[in-house]
């Protein structure tokens, strides 16, 4: 063999070696996922549904909690995406030619993105919808019972749901594009079909952050607050467990006398009731007993870096909205190949990229937060041991549509200038400079509207319950006021 033969075939042999490097760490990356994931989920279950008389039923829940924690898995990898990115390029930045990183490279980074969009779509469009009917199917009429009857209704019906979703997908396409090359191009399933209606997926969920994201913002105050122990000029935590005390001496005085009341009583109620109280007293024990430092110093501290983060995210938006107006470098755009470790996609370096990161997680956190305090999705909150299968089932649904919209919504936000790879780059409006800016100026507007009234409202709160005036008899406003009749009565 001659010279140049011997160059191809080393080549090809390095090209083999990378690639298999390559799923080597995708699968470790998703293995640890899914560890973490099933965790999770086996703590939130409710274990009534796995070890049922009826075998089948426990089999089909089982069955249905892996595929729930292949798709959270797949969320938890969609929300580390970017950051990860982010972080990777600062390495190869400082550290080009550094052997122990070699594997960190343009090429790994590009299949994570691709294998994330792949996963996103295999978990929304057919995972999630199978797990869904084959924990509500019982098999056809007339069939033999079992799993394998389970698993052929619930094949049909997804089969006629995916037939269902097509047509109105191509129904919109050629509604929105009236053009004979775009309706043609939804027959290539593959190439056109899943990614025409991940985007349409992805902007719902770009449009469920713009709702959640600041409410979620303004509700991240008051959540740190329950977390954290508060001075004892905004908190009275002996007249807490003083209360606490009372309602569960009561409760149990109830519950030894069944028959001192005239009114039927659930018991049941009444025992989860009493051991809520008695694990709130324990948590109220315990943040009594916090030291002066935990009390006085990591409450302000607390409050101080949420209100400078959430500001400084505003802020970002802001600028970007000038930069939309001025540039249009400024767009969110699709980048074909990962170019790692040539520039850095902050103006600040590493540190720029820092704030990037910790800025892309506050907002996936405050976004989930203000999901599950929505009054539309309060109902989808899980509970400890308590969680129903269809419940952890569309959690995770929306878990997965908000957490794969994440990069979309931070490079439209202009929180980073990382463009987006693979396909998640070929939303088509993303090029809409009218959306860009319109979706800017409502998450800076709707952001400051929520946080304007949830401080002013704590605010005054707050000074009412440290002046002790909400233990005066004031009238309350939105009761109506007793009539002249009953008050002489």
């Amino acid at each position: 063999m001659e010279a140049a033969d011997y160059e191809v075939l080393s080549v090809r042999e390095q090209l083999f070696h990378e690639r298999v490097r390559e799923c080597i760490i995708s699968t470790l990356l998703f293995a640890t996922l899914y560890i973490l994931c099933h965790i999770a989920l086996t703590h939130f279950k409710k274990p009534a549904e796995f070890t049922t008389v009826d075998d089948e039923d426990a089999t089909v829940n089982k069955i249905a909690l892996e595929l729930c924690t292949f798709t959270l898995a797949v969320a938890l990898g969609a929300v580390l995406l970017l950051p990860f990115s982010i972080i990777s390029n600062e390495v190869l930045l400082s550290l080009p030619r550094n052997y122990y990183i070699q594997w960190l490279n343009g090429s790994l980074i590009h299949g994570l993105w691709n294998l994330v969009f792949l996963f996103s779509n295999l978990s929304l469009i057919f995972l999630m919808p199978f797990a869904y009917f084959f924990t509500e199917s019982e098999g056809f009429a007339g069939s033999r019972k079992g799993v394998l009857g389970r698993v052929y209704e619930t094949v049909v019906m997804l089969m006629l749901l995916t037939l269902l979703v097509l047509g109105m997908v191509w129904v919109a396409s050629a509604i929105v594009d009236n053009n004979k090359a775009s309706r043609e191009s939804l027959y290539d399933f593959w190439e056109y079909y899943l990614p025409y209606l991940y985007s349409c997926i992805s902007f719902l969920g770009v449009l469920l952050l713009l709702v959640c994201t600041p409410l979620g913002l303004a509700r991240m105050f008051s959540v740190t607050g329950k977390l954290l122990v508060k001075p004892r000029l905004l908190e009275d935590l002996e007249e807490q467990l003083y209360c606490s005390a009372f309602e569960e001496a009561a409760l149990t005085r109830r519950i030894c006398n069944p028959t001192s009341c005239w009114l039927p009583l659930d018991m049941e109620l009444l025992h989860r009731q009493v051991l809520t109280l008695q694990t709130q007293r324990v948590l109220l024990e315990k943040r009594r007993k916090a030291s002066a430092w935990q009390r006085n110093l990591g409450y302000p501290l607390a409050m101080l870096c949420l209100l400078v983060l959430t500001g400084l995210a505003v802020l970002i938006v802001a600028i970007h909205i000038l930069e939309l107006l001025i540039d249009e470098a400024a767009m969110p755009r699709g980048m074909q190949g990962a170019s790692l470790g040539q520039v850095s996609f902050s103006k600040l370096g590493s540190f720029g990229a820092v704030i990037q990161v910790v800025l892309i997680f506050y907002l996936m956190v405050s976004s989930v937060v203000g999901f599950y305090s929505s009054p539309l999705f309060r109902g989808l909150r899980p509970r400890w041991h308590d969680t129903a299968m269809t419940q952890i089932i569309g959690n995770c649904v929306c878990l997965l549509v908000l957490s794969s919209a994440l990069p979309v919504f931070s490079r439209t936000l202009g929180l980073t200038r990382f463009d987006l790879l693979g396909d998640f780059g070929r939303f088509n409006w993303l090029g809409n400079f009218y959306i860009v800016f319109l979706y800017n100026a409502a998450f800076t507007g709707l952001t400051t509207l929520c946080l304007v009234k949830t401080f002013t409202a704590a605010v005054r709160a707050e000074l009412i319950r440290a002046f002790g005036l909400d233990r005066l008899p004031l009238p309350v406003s939105g009761f109506p006021r007793a009539s002249r009749k009953t008050q002489h009565q």
